[in-house]
């Protein structure tokens, strides 16, 4: 099936729709103040060493420094330059017995070397981000870089193979000795190791090798860079939500890649001609006046899957409730009575819900365990084809998805992968005013939907000064963390914009007033 791909991309937000036949698919959106630093690679530069804490802290460039334990460094390091003396087992003080049992398995069956004897001051080292700062303290550094893809991880200073310990034991040799076979290089030798992630399942040796050989061209664009930047630079940063977009998303049924921002096209041309020229051809900057998320209606779409009920066309309905365990999804007929007999109703609401469930799931990404109530069938002929049909749609995910049959009960039981939060929890928060029991938008969706609205008025009208009237919370938010999206849309437009905090709207509610 043919799909199109839309990119709304504003410094605050970026959000992507997966349109199919005309009707978005999925959503996924990420934002810039909630991107953090896990996964990047810098050349750091040892700024101290502290010996009776077997640490040492890293000059990344950032306002902190970071923090490097002797556990993460890498294997063999100190092995490769120590002497002959330095590489027998050698008692130190210094290394505590909870240091000593984590580096005998990272470095084993070589000796344990204190920090001390394996970096200096001054040394520049690359590194890669473990966690993110917090507070006062900076980020948790190793020097065990690994890369992520798509399908694989790759371990360029290692040369294990190894399969994700989520696959089934049995499956897991058979996996690893394809592997082997698929990344090595024409000599025979390994050149770096990789781990089958748990999505790489079912993945074709098409599949395997592309994401070899990205993760290896990442690598050496990685090495080069390192070996011209200066210390405390970042070498390699995460990939963002549309770089991610081209390299997980993009297929042969991939017609177009539409993106609203020219500079964010130019970047995303260049980064796919790098890696993966095909796309290229189907990149586009789209210009219209129009935002590009009206198109298709995504935003109503959006809206819509942050409910409990959706409608369907007959007159039926679904009502779907997501919980910690499971979510359910029941079927009702409504006020569809258009069929001939009430048997034929019930068939015909069940078989348009199979096919609204199956996209409710991936618009909402619903994972873990589904519980399915279609109305009852009495004819077995009747719950078969439903079940086809439920199947067939499902098919179509491209995230991995178990379906049973009827149970006695007459419920249709499945899973579907965990990849991600859900849209309703990315999107929305426990509503203080029912302790819980439902949910709104947060406030920093409010003040990036009020950004839009703005914009679009400001598209259709030419007031002297918008004025925006909402909730305390979502006014502070605006005077603190979102002070530069607002001053820059200001800058963009043209026209000040002025804040009114009202006590008595909820954190939904605003209003945008044209002087």
């Amino acid at each position: 099936m043919s799909q199109d791909i839309l990119i709304n991309w504003s410094p605050q937000e970026t959000r992507v729709a997966v349109v199919e036949q005309g009707a978005v698919q999925e959503v996924h959106l990420e934002r810039t103040l909630e991107r953090g630093l896990v996964g990047n690679i810098y050349l750091g530069k040892v700024s101290r060493v502290l010996p009776g804490m077997q640490s040492a802290f890293i000059d990344i460039g950032l306002d902190r420094a970071a923090f490097l334990h002797v556990a993460d460094l890498m294997p063999n390091i100190a092995a490769k330059h120590a002497s002959p003396r330095e590489r027998a087992p050698v008692p130190d003080a210094a290394v505590d017995a909870a240091t000593a049992q984590a580096s005998t398995k990272l470095l084993a069956p070589n000796p344990v070397l204190p920090i001390e004897r394996q970096i200096f001051e001054g040394q520049a080292l690359m590194v890669q981000v473990l966690k993110d700062p917090i507070g006062t303290k900076g980020a948790r550094l190793t020097a065990q870089i690994s890369i992520a893809g798509r399908l694989l991880v790759f371990l360029p200073q290692d040369n294990h193979i190894g399969v994700s310990q989520k696959i089934p034991p049995a499956q897991r040799e058979a996996l690893r000795q394809r592997l082997v076979r698929l990344t090595a290089m024409s000599d025979g030798s390994p050149a770096g190791g990789f781990i089958l992630r748990t999505n790489a399942e079912d993945a074709t040796d098409e599949e395997l090798v592309e994401d070899t050989a990205y993760l290896r061209k990442t690598w050496l664009r990685i090495k080069e860079a390192a070996t011209r930047q200066p210390p405390a630079t970042l070498l390699h940063e995460d990939l963002n939500l549309m770089q991610r977009v081209l390299r997980d998303l993009v297929g042969s049924d991939t017609q177009s890649i539409r993106i609203d921002s020219r500079e964010q096209h130019g970047l995303l041309v260049g980064f796919a001609s790098e890696f993966m020229p095909d796309t290229v051809a189907k990149l586009q900057h789209y210009s219209g006046e129009r935002p590009i998320f009206d198109l298709f209606s995504i935003d109503e779409d959006i809206a819509r899957a942050l409910s409990r009920r959706v409608d369907l066309k007959s007159g039926g309905y679904l009502v779907i409730d997501q919980t910690e365990a499971l979510t359910t999804v029941d079927v009702n007929t409504g006020g569809f009575v258009g069929a001939r007999n009430f048997d034929d109703t019930v068939f015909r609401t069940n078989l348009e819900a199979a096919q609204a469930i199956a996209r409710q799931l991936r618009l909402r990404n619903l994972g873990g365990i589904v519980i399915v109530d279609f109305i009852d069938m009495v004819r077995d002929d009747h719950r078969e084809a439903v079940l086809t049909e439920f199947r067939k749609q499902l098919a179509r995910d491209r995230v991995k998805t178990m379906t049973g049959g009827f149970s006695q009960l007459g419920l249709v039981e499945m899973t579907r992968k965990r990849t991600r939060e859900s849209l309703a929890h990315m999107l929305s928060e426990p509503c203080e005013a029912c302790s819980g029991r439902g949910a709104v938008k947060t406030a920093r969706s409010v003040c990036y939907d009020i950004l839009r609205e703005i914009l679009r008025e400001a598209r259709a009208f030419n007031p002297r000064e918008f004025r925006v009237v909402g909730s305390p919370k979502v006014i502070e938010l605006f005077l603190d963390e979102e002070r530069a999206h607002l001053a820059g849309l200001s800058d963009f437009i043209g026209k000040p914009i002025s804040l009114q905090s009202e006590s008595s709207m909820t954190q939904e509610q605003y209003d945008i007033v044209l002087l």
